[in-house]
């Protein structure tokens, strides 16, 4: 497959796309609802803006709903490693925001399944009560241009899923002076084996 380049936005292209990404919404056992609605809550500081033991909506925004959790009758569990989808991410405004976010959690006992240095982005990857990942992240670089041009990077070719890395070593070294631009540079490292994966 050959490699796409920059990004061509819909509008440069002549078509009509969707103004912005809305929400997700999170199917679960009705028993579940509040387990994951209180996940959510804790790991996005988000907050209810409508809840029973049906459905929650939840924004950490300005939107109405970011997340939505419902609880449909006859839902089963869901088996480990079938299709779907992979993961939910979301950004952070900065280096400090994420190392926060990563001890504000850890404290309350929810610790992520892996952490990767991507390369444009610096992502951990958490379980919720039903082993959906959702990533906490933030971007590398400050500017989409110099995104664009490390994923054209030979670095980025060699190793396209990127580098492990120990989050509390992260925090130690942010605290220890170390500046957020240095820490956030891209690294080095093997990629990782595909057992070094959550099962979810």
């Amino acid at each position: 497959m050959p490699d796409a380049g920059p990004p061509h936005p819909a509008a440069q292209r002549g078509k009509i796309a969707p103004a912005k990404l809305s929400h997700i919404v999170l199917r679960t056992t009705p028993a579940n609802v509040e387990p994951m609605a209180a996940w959510y809550r804790d790991v996005l500081e988000a907050e209810v803006m409508f809840g029973n033991r049906v459905i929650q909506f939840l924004t950490y925004d300005e939107e109405h709903h970011r997340i939505a959790v419902v609880g449909l009758p006859g839902i089963g569990e869901r088996p480990p490693n079938t299709v779907g989808v992979h993961h939910i991410a979301f950004t952070y405004a900065s280096l400090p925001d994420l190392i926060h976010t990563y001890e504000r959690l850890k404290q309350g006992g929810i610790e992520p399944a892996i952490c990767l240095h991507h390369g444009p982005t610096v992502s951990m990857y958490f379980l919720d009560p039903d082993r959906n990942q959702v990533e906490l992240q933030i971007d590398v670089f400050e500017t989409l241009d110099a995104a664009n041009e490390y994923l054209e990077s030979q670095a980025f070719r060699q190793n396209p899923i990127g580098v492990i890395f120990d989050p509390a070593e992260l925090a130690r070294r942010f605290h220890a002076g170390v500046p957020a631009d240095e820490l956030k540079q891209p690294i080095e490292g093997p990629i990782p084996p595909l057992d070094a994966f959550p099962i979810h």
